[in-house]
């Protein structure tokens, strides 16, 4: 059964992101391996991860992970740390590589962006907007969700999870409601 999953900002063997995200790792290389650990626990081959950037700095880095995760289907969404060098990298090695993608899960509409939004495509039909960057400091407006590792105990978040988190959540700040499309001219 293929799952999809997302997730984002794993900064890998950046030191100082330990301190200024106050991540509960003695060091890097606890840290590079929980994340990459915790990730390798979830994906299985054939299943799909949606990346929504800060991979790395290090270029070295980036292959060891593209090289290593080269069973899934992966798409890369540009974050701010994202260098060219590891863009370039992804483009070689991903199923896309973009700022901003649009996609259909099970009918839903969903927005991934390395930053959030306050609205986004059919976001007035509520649809989703998926995001990292902020690591886990940002409330969401709407259906909105922080994918980012900080966020999520370290691990990818799978789209089923983010079926019973996102029906719990309100509503779009732009969403139009049924009864309001029928009544409006």
């Amino acid at each position: 059964l293929q799952m999809i999953w997302f997730t984002a900002d794993y900064h890998l063997s950046h030191k100082k992101i330990i301190k200024y995200c106050n991540r509960p790792f003695q060091d890097i290389e606890e840290m590079d391996a929980t994340i990459i650990d915790n990730l390798n626990e979830c994906v299985k081959p054939g299943d799909i991860l949606y990346y929504l950037g800060d991979l790395t700095f290090k270029k070295v880095v980036a292959e060891k992970f593209f090289n290593r995760f080269n069973f899934l289907e992966l798409h890369y969404i540009i974050g701010n740390h994202d260098k060219e060098e590891i863009i370039a990298l992804a483009g070689k090695c991903c199923n896309s590589v973009s700022n901003l993608k649009d996609i259909r899960l099970e009918g839903i509409s969903i927005t991934l962006c390395h930053y959030s939004m306050r609205v986004w495509n059919n976001s007035h039909f509520n649809s989703w907007q998926l995001f990292g960057h902020s690591h886990g400091t940002l409330i969401p407006q709407g259906k909105q969700y922080d994918v980012g590792v900080d966020n999520n105990n370290f691990f990818p978040v799978s789209f089923e999870k983010l079926k019973g988190i996102m029906i719990k959540l309100k509503d779009n700040i732009n969403y139009i409601s049924s009864f309001e499309k029928k009544f409006s001219i």
